[in-house]
């Protein structure tokens, strides 16, 4: 199974190690940090949210001069130390108690994960033939999907146990995938600054196509939390179906992620056939959201299958539009910024991430039936933008490009 999801050889396969590693540590913290804030940390919920919300809010504000720093300093630079210093960071929650102590480390270890995501994306921008860029990334969120399955099950078992002490264990495994990540980062090819072009410092700010095509894809990576956080609820609360449901519909999804993520690819050569991927995609994601609808007036046995299919039909619109996004952010970003152009892109995702749970909550868990409807609707709509967005983007960097060859 391993060797299905590395490449070959070359710095792709060390860049999809580094990710397995890094999302190790990553998932068994994210399973274990609400309870871990909760009972040990002693926060109360609302402080739990705000302590969220102020990590969130830097991380988005950051982003941009974060992914310019990967450019100037050297994508390898930036993910080795970013990661490097996220080791002391995460062992050190261990020491963190209170509310303003909580917040404040997790609050800087939000901007060094930033800043190493940014750099990791640059990464493979740099050491990755342009024609390769997607399909490389494919196999690298395989990897780190099933790495992130290992992390959660291993945090179900400190969960089930309880004690403070597999708390401490987890984070301390988690600062060492941490570490282990920054120093396998050290082996790679070294990647050299891209000397600042000339014009404004954040050029991406006035790349008008792009920032479209970010607010839009943000709007429909949004589908993400119709599997964490929308169907959970739905599940227990308009459905027959039993609880243990909203578990199968995370499984299935993540096994179509680990398993297709790689042959998801097809179509997406350039920015303009990934933007009619990307529709394709949505377009699954509004066939699911139908399906989920049906669950609310069917019987248990009626139900379970409804959200099978539904949960099988958003698993190949995800890992579609995924791969399309992956092929216009590459293709739209000049190489002497992919740093920040990878960041501004992030950007798009925080939003919809910040906004997304409580408009869902309200349109699907409140509205019921009719919500499920108006998102499908909603997600046809901007995936109909989609195109009209990416060919404005492309016009926009063929002076350039031209300017190149000349």
């Amino acid at each position: 199974m391993l060797n299905r999801l590395l490449p070959p050889s070359g710095p792709a396969r060390m860049l999809t190690v580094i990710t397995m590693v890094m999302s190790l540590g990553q998932g068994l913290w994210i399973a274990i940090s609400v309870l871990y804030a909760v009972t040990i940390v002693g926060l109360t919920p609302g402080e739990l949210g705000i302590s969220l919300g102020v990590s969130a809010a830097l991380v988005l504000v950051s982003s941009i001069p974060l992914g310019h720093l990967a450019d100037r300093a050297g994508p390898r630079t930036v993910q080795m130390w970013s990661f490097l210093a996220l080791a002391p960071l995460t062992a050190v929650l261990l020491l963190a108690h209170g509310f303003w102590a909580y917040v404040i480390v997790t609050s800087v270890q939000g901007l060094f994960y930033r800043a190493g995501n940014n750099a990791r994306k640059a990464m493979i921008a740099a050491n990755v033939p342009r024609t390769d860029r997607v399909r490389v990334t494919a196999r690298i969120r395989a990897a780190l999907n099933a790495s992130v399955a290992v992390g959660a099950g291993i945090s179900g078992l400190v969960i089930a146990w309880g004690e403070p002490a597999g708390y401490a264990g987890a984070i301390l495994l988690t600062a060492v995938c941490f570490l282990v990540t920054g120093l396998l980062t050290a082996k790679e090819p070294p990647v050299p600054p891209v000397p600042a072009a000339a014009g404004a410092a954040f050029a991406v700010l006035r790349d008008v196509p792009f920032l479209l095509f970010t607010a839009l894809d943000g709007l429909l990576l949004t589908h993400a939390l119709l599997i964490d956080v929308v169907l959970p609820l739905w599940v227990i609360q308009h459905t027959d179906a039993p609880r243990w449901m909203a578990a199968v519909i995370l499984i299935i999804n993540t096994a179509i992620v680990v398993t297709l993520q790689t042959k998801a690819v097809w179509g997406t050569e350039d920015p303009r056939s990934a933007s009619w991927a990307s529709f394709q995609g949505a377009g699954c994601v509004a066939a699911a959201c139908a399906l989920f609808a049906l669950t609310g007036g069917a019987g248990a046995v009626a139900a379970c299958v409804l959200l099978v299919l539904g949960a099988l039909v958003h698993g190949l619109g995800e890992i579609r539009q995924a791969a399309a996004s992956w092929t216009i952010v590459f293709g739209l970003a000049p190489d002497h910024a992919q740093g920040q152009y990878q960041g501004t892109y992030k950007m798009g995702g925080d939003l919809g991430r910040i906004l997304a749970p409580a408009a869902f909550t309200w349109l699907i868990i409140g509205q019921g039936v009719i919500g499920w409807i108006v998102l499908a609707a909603s997600y046809v709509v901007l995936a109909a933008a989609m195109p009209v967005v990416v060919a404005r983007g492309v016009r926009y960097r063929a002076p350039e490009g031209a300017a190149a060859t000349t």
